[in-house]
């Protein structure tokens, strides 16, 4: 057994959004083979998305039919993993945003967490709704951040998820009246002075809008890729086209619409009510060429699961938990996708042009 072989196995196997094998995507890193144990490196970005998971279940199983026993690691090039860089233990960064308040944006942002959590990554939560930060209600944590000797700041952990949120900072009563200076201040100590240590997702929760906060943090931040939240109606929808501009001119990538507040059924009569109007979300996400990640319904028990801080996305028995816990599957996945796009692209802008393209 050799490398080649070894690639040429590698090569049986399609990447199923990418439309491709692994090999020809540049998604092998590196192999390294000890006798009959082969460690390969590949170029995965999403832990514990389904996609690639089941990619890696497919490696182990195309190479244990030959005999070969794999190790497998990820790593994703280009990466800046420097000390000096922002988040440099963070694998990824993901934005949760909408254009108007009052559409369940922090409800999202916290079940994804809990739910990418809950499939076994390591995720941290910054509630960054510095005028509104109410995650920590959500989550019941009510123990504030220790510091260390460094004077950084040590995040409490619930539901296997760090938390940061300037609702630690100040009194319950007291609101934040801060211009956009001292809003940029803030964001930048609580991203870069907490130690985070190593996640594979970092989910922020935006403040409603596309003002100082939503700047800083695209323009100081390596966001991976943004949700858009947004409700079936159409002011919602006005809004919410807002949000896609703003990051479409920062240049970063949209993962998908995330329709909130989608429906009521009745416990009585086993009706639907489409309170905010019904497939808003969808046909948005439709017409501007997004991914569209599901939609959640309106629910009492998520509002309950709220209030006493417990995310329904635990819920298994839950129809709204389900909902969720594919919201966060779908959002793993789609960070898998840029990660993948990217470094197939980059291999194809290296590769030489086809003999017929040479100018002679």
């Amino acid at each position: 057994m050799d490398e080649t072989t070894v690639r040429d196995l590698l090569k049986e196997i399609e990447d199923p959004d990418l439309d491709d094998d692994l090999v020809s995507l540049g998604l092998v890193n590196d192999i390294d083979i000890d006798g009959e144990k082969v460690t390969i490196d590949l170029a995965l970005g999403a832990p514990y998305s389904p996609t690639e998971t089941a990619i890696a279940s497919e490696i182990r199983e195309t190479l244990a039919a030959e005999g070969i026993e794999a190790d497998l690691s990820a790593t994703v090039p280009g990466r800046d993993d420097s000390v000096d860089s922002v988040l440099p233990n963070v694998k990824n960064v993901i934005a949760v945003a909408s254009g108007k308040g009052g559409v369940g944006k922090s409800t999202v942002a916290v079940n994804l967490a809990a739910g990418l959590a809950d499939r076994g990554a390591r995720v941290g939560l910054f509630d960054a709704d510095v005028y509104g930060p109410n995650v920590p209600r959500m989550v019941d944590a009510d123990s504030p951040p220790m510091a260390a000797d460094d004077g950084t700041l040590v995040p409490p952990e619930k539901y296997g998820t760090k938390l940061m949120s300037m609702a630690f900072l100040v009194d319950d009563d007291d609101p934040v009246i801060w211009r956009g200076p001292m809003i940029d201040k803030i964001i930048t100590q609580l991203t870069e002075d907490v130690e985070w240590g190593h996640l594979d997702y970092l989910v922020i929760d935006l403040p409603p809008g596309t003002g100082d906060t939503q700047l800083t943090m695209l323009q100081t931040m390596p966001v991976t890729g943004a949700v858009i939240v947004t409700t079936p109606q159409h002011v919602a929808l006005d809004d919410a086209r807002k949000g896609l501009q703003m990051f479409a001119r920062h240049d970063t990538v949209v993962l998908g619409i995330a329709e909130n507040m989608a429906t009521f059924v009745c416990d009585e009569c086993g009706k639907r009510h489409d309170i905010f109007d019904a497939g808003g979300g969808e046909e948005f996400a439709d017409t501007h060429d997004m991914p569209f990640l599901g939609s959640i319904p309106i629910d009492p028990a998520i509002r309950e699961g709220g209030d006493e801080g417990r995310p329904l996305v635990l819920e298994d028995d839950a129809d709204s938990g389900t909902a969720f816990r594919e919201l966060a599957a779908n959002v793993a996945d789609n960070t898998g996708i840029v990660h993948r796009r990217n470094v197939a692209n980059s291999v194809s802008a290296r590769s030489p042009p086809a003999e017929h393209d040479i100018e002679k």
